[in-house]
C-alpha cells in the first residue's frame, strides 16, 4: 500500500439488516498515511460519512418501506363498514363489515356497491339486481333484499328516522296484532284473509318507506327555502343594497342546488315508471318464489326466516307475493301506483322550486327595471349639467372679452355700460339653457 492513499475493506454480514445495499454492512478503513494525525483524520471522515449515509438510508427506509407491510395491506383493503340489518320482524342488527362480506351476503357485484359509497359522488339511482335492490337516494343508502334491509351509516342524524320508521312498518300487520293482543276474536267474527291479499310484499314496504322519506326530507328543505327566500326577495324589491343582494345571491345558489337534487330523484322515478322490465326487476318475491318452487294451492312458498312467529302463520307479503306469480309474471301495477304516487310528490316539490325561480327571475326584471331607471335619470341630470355648463360658457365668453388687457379708446367714460351688459348677457344665458331643455323635452330625451 502506497503512503497517502485511502484504503476500503468491505466485510458483508450473512443476512442484510435493510434492502438498501451498503447498510448493515462491516467496513474497515486501512489508512497509511504520512503521519498518525493524518491517519485518524481521515478515519474519523470516513466514519462520519459512513454514519450520515446510514442514518439517510434508514430514514428513506421507514418512509420507503412499511414495517410491516402485511399489515398495510390488511388495514388499506379490508375497511369497515357500518351497516344495520333489518329483518322482516323489524329486528336491527348493526353490522361493523367490509365490502366483501356485504356482496357476498346480498350477492350484488362490486359496481352495484360502489354506488353506495359515500365518498364517491353518484346521483340518485335505484336499481333492481337478481335478489336485492340497490338503492342511492341522497342521504339513503340501503340495499333491499326479499327479507332484510341493509342501511348504511345507522348513526347518521338523517338515517335514523328512517330505521324507526322501517322498524315499524316491515313487519306484516298480522304480527303487529299478535303482539298487541294474542287470540282476540275479530269484532266480526271473521279472521282478516281478505286484508292479507292487500298487504304489499316486504321489498315494496322497505322502498315505500325510502321513498316516502327522501320525498319529505326534500320537501322540507323546500320549505324552508321558501320560508327564507320570499321574505328576502321582498325586502329587495324595497331597497336594494349590497347586504340583500348578497343574501338573495345565496338563496338563489341553495334553490340551484336543492333543485338539482330533486330533478335527480324525480329523474330516476320517471325513468322506472316508462320501463316496465326495470319495475319487474324489482319484484323480489315473485323472483324467489318462481326460483323456489312452482306455486300450488296447498301454500306460498316459505321465503321468510325461520322463526315461532312467522311459521304460525302465513304472511300477508307471502301470499301476495303468490297470488302475483300465479298471474301475469310481467304485472307491475302495485308497483306502478307506488312509484307514480311518490313522484306526484316530488314533482310537486320541483313544481315550487320552479315557481320559486320564476319569482327570483321576475325580481331580478324589477331590479333591473329599476336600475334602468335609476340610469336614466342619471343622464336627465347630466344633460341639465351640461346645458347649465353651455350656457355659462357664454357668460364667460363675454367677460373673457371685455377684460382683456388690451388699450382702446371706446371704454372711456362709459362705466354706465357694465351693468346693462352684465344683465343682458345673463339673460342671454338663461334663454339659451331655457331653449336647450325645451328642445331635449320636445325630442322626448327627458321627461315632461
Amino acid at each position: 500500500m502506497q503512503r497517502g492513499s485511502l484504503q476500503i475493506q468491505d466485510k458483508f454480514d450473512d443476512t442484510p439488516v435493510s434492502f438498501f445495499p451498503g447498510v448493515g454492512k462491516k467496513r474497515e478503513f486501512v489508512y497509511a498515511g504520512d503521519n498518525l494525525s493524518d491517519s485518524c483524520t481521515y478515519y474519523y471522515i470516513c466514519l462520519y460519512v459512513s454514519v450520515s449515509r446510514y442514518r439517510i438510508l434508514n430514514w428513506l427506509h421507514g418512509y420507503i418501506v412499511p414495517a410491516d407491510p402485511q399489515a398495510a395491506l390488511k388495514k388499506k383493503t379490508a375497511v369497515s363498514r357500518s351497516w344495520i340489518l333489518l329483518d322482516c320482524t323489524g329486528e336491527g342488527t348493526v353490522l361493523d363489515v367490509d365490502k366483501y362480506a356485504i356482496m357476498h351476503r346480498v350477492q350484488i357485484h362490486a359496481r352495484d356497491l360502489r354506488i353506495l359509497d359515500p365518498l364517491l359522488s353518484y346521483p340518485s339511482t335505484i336499481l333492481g339486481r337478481e335478489k336485492a335492490i340497490v338503492l342511492n337516494l341522497e342521504h339513503i343508502k340501503a340495499i333491499i333484499t326479499a327479507d332484510e334491509v341493509l342501511l348504511r351509516d345507522p348513526l347518521d342524524d338523517n338515517v335514523i328516522p328512517i330505521v324507526e320508521e322501517l322498524r315499524r312498518r316491515l313487519p306484516p300487520s298480522n304480527l303487529v296484532q299478535q303482539g298487541q293482543g294474542y287470540g282476540k276474536e275479530h269484532p266480526s267474527g271473521q279472521n282478516d284473509d281478505t286484508g292479507e291479499e292487500d298487504e304489499s310484499p316486504f321489498e315494496f314496504r322497505a322502498l315505500e318507506v325510502a321513498l316516502e322519506a327522501i320525498c319529505s326530507f326534500l320537501g322540507a328543505r323546500t320549505t324552508e327555502l321558501e320560508t327564507a327566500a320570499y321574505p328576502a326577495l321582498d325586502e329587495l324589491t324595497s331597497k336594494i343594497s349590497s347586504r340583500n343582494l348578497d343574501r338573495v345571491r345565496k338563496l338563489k345558489s341553495a334553490m340551484t342546488r336543492l333543485t338539482a337534487r330533486v330533478q335527480k330523484v324525480r329523474d330516476e322515478l320517471e325513468q322506472l315508471l316508462d320501463d316496465d322490465d326495470d319495475m319487474a326487476d324489482l319484484y323480489l318475491s315473485r323472483k324467489l318464489a318462481g326460483a323456489s318452487s312452482p306455486v300450488s294451492g296447498s301454500g306460498a312458498p316459505n321465503w321468510f326466516p325461520a322463526s315461532p312467529t312467522i311459521g304460525s302463520k302465513i304472511s300477508r307479503a307471502s301470499r301476495a307475493s303468490a297470488a302475483t306469480f300465479r298471474g301475469d309474471e310481467n304485472d307491475v301495477e302495485e308497483l306502478e301506483m307506488l312509484l307514480e304516487a311518490y313522484f306526484m310528490q316530488i314533482d310537486g316539490t320541483l313544481n315550487k322550486l320552479t315557481t320559486l325561480r320564476e319569482y327570483i327571475d321576475d325580481t331580478e326584471d324589477y331590479i333591473n327595471i329599476q336600475l334602468d331607471n335609476h340610469r336614466n335619470q342619471l343622464i336627465q341630470l347630466e344633460l341639465f349639467l351640461s346645458s347649465g355648463t353651455v350656457s355659462l360658457s357664454v357668460y364667460s365668453l363675454v367677460a373673457g372679452i371685455f377684460g382683456m388687457n388690451i388699450p382702446y379708446t371706446w371704454n372711456e367714460n362709459h362705466g354706465y355700460l357694465f351693468k346693462w351688459v352684465v344683465i343682458l348677457t345673463g339673460v342671454a344665458c338663461i334663454s339659451l339653457f331655457v331653449l336647450i331643455i325645451s328642445y331635449a323635452r320636445h325630442k322626448g330625451l327627458i321627461g315632461s
